[in-house]
């Protein structure tokens, strides 16, 4: 597979061929499996992806510290019912990450795409992109195709791991790959895909992993929530003809260097951060049954 932004570029003009046909003929040679085989696997994690962004719009999960219960419910609800600020479709797709998020605090069924802790940003992103533009589950494949290519790139020159490289490595992964799956979709050239993809990164990047009690709940929940809003206004910067003048895997390699930075409780330790409050250390005192 290929490791920088240019050499991607270089291939698909050299083939003329989309990111996502680069990605799969690399499959298939890898693999060795069939076209078709690879998109059935593909279309079993969409399944998953579209039932955890859904199911909880109009029902709460229940967990045992009731952090993050229903709030995928109010937000589907109030943007219904309600003059949103960022209007319907973004609030929508709020409810959506939220959704995952709650699916998978209540132990429910997720693709980790590329981490639980992320798992709402890349669902809500292709639920809401298959609802506004009418997206056939080959088009939501050739998008998961793609976003795997931004993965690639990543897991080469930093990590995925909040415990390693903080929040930013968790969901400014998810975001960057959701904002290339997005625009792969939506027919982009693949420099425009490889420039919204290291704009999501730049916005987050130094994002510390700070759950509470060690919990991938809060504030994870809000991030999926804010990480599918990250993608989007990448891929929109990136369509307004917005330029990264760091290529995508310098991103990446910036990325990781931060995270090595991190103070070790600022890295999903539950010491730091959100989990270093006041309010944290009782959740987390309660969830571990410690004594004062």
């Amino acid at each position: 597979m290929y490791n920088k932004a240019q050499e991607i570029i270089d291939a698909c003009k050299k083939n003329n061929i989309s990111i996502y046909q680069l990605v799969l003929n690399e499959e298939m040679k890898n693999t060795k499996k069939t076209e078709d085989e690879i998109r059935s696997y593909l279309d079993q994690a969409i399944n998953v992806m579209i039932e955890s962004a859904e199911s909880n719009l109009n029902k709460s999960s229940q967990t045992t510290h009731k952090m993050i219960d229903g709030y995928s419910k109010l937000t589907y609800a109030y943007a219904q019912n309600n003059e949103t600020i960022t209007g319907k479709f973004c609030t929508e797709a709020m409810a959506m990450a939220l959704s995952t998020s709650e699916i998978n605090s209540s132990m429910g069924k997720i693709i980790a795409a590329p981490t639980a802790g992320s798992a709402g940003i890349i669902p809500a992103m292709l639920v809401s992109a298959k609802n506004r533009y009418g997206l056939d589950n080959f088009t939501l494949q050739n998008g998961l195709l793609t976003a795997n290519a931004i993965g690639h790139i990543i897991s080469k020159y930093a990590t995925f791991a909040g415990a390693e490289g903080g929040c930013q490595a968790e969901c400014g992964s998810a975001s960057a790959m959701a904002s290339a799956g997005l625009l792969e979709m939506l027919d982009a050239s693949p420099e425009q895909i490889l420039t919204a993809a290291s704009i999501t990164l730049i916005n987050v990047l130094g994002l510390v992993c700070d759950p509470i009690a060690g919990l991938v709940q809060y504030p994870c929940n809000f991030r999926n929530a804010s990480g599918v809003m990250n993608a989007f206004l990448s891929a929109d910067l990136a369509l307004a003809g917005a330029k990264s003048i760091v290529p995508f895997e310098e991103v990446v390699q910036a990325m990781g260097e931060v995270g090595h930075s991190l103070h070790e409780s600022l890295r999903e330790t539950g010491i730091g951060g959100l989990a270093g409050t006041e309010t944290g250390q009782k959740i987390r005192k309660n969830f571990l049954n410690l004594e004062d």
